[in-house]
């Protein structure tokens, strides 16, 4: 059996994003949530209110990555 070289369709041609790339973006926004409870922990601990917000607006961004993450993940499993 052989493959075709012509019938090949490559993920860049389709548009699909290869499976490393989508984990990549959860992993990295994931990351960022743990890091921003870290921050607003410690800056509780400090009295830090200036600290305490910039860690809640990272937990923010990053919740709304990852939502946008799963929806975009449950947009290509329903094709």
């Amino acid at each position: 059996m052989e493959i075709d070289i012509n019938k090949v369709v490559t993920q860049e041609e389709t548009g699909e994003m290869a499976p490393i790339d989508e984990v990549e973006a959860r992993v990295e926004a994931e990351m960022k949530l743990i890091e921003g409870r870290a921050k607003e922990s410690v800056a509780q601990g400090m009295d830090d209110p200036a600290r305490e917000d910039e860690g809640r607006a990272m937990q923010e961004e990053a919740e709304r990555t990852l939502e946008a993450e799963r929806s975009r993940a449950n947009d290509g499993q329903s094709t």
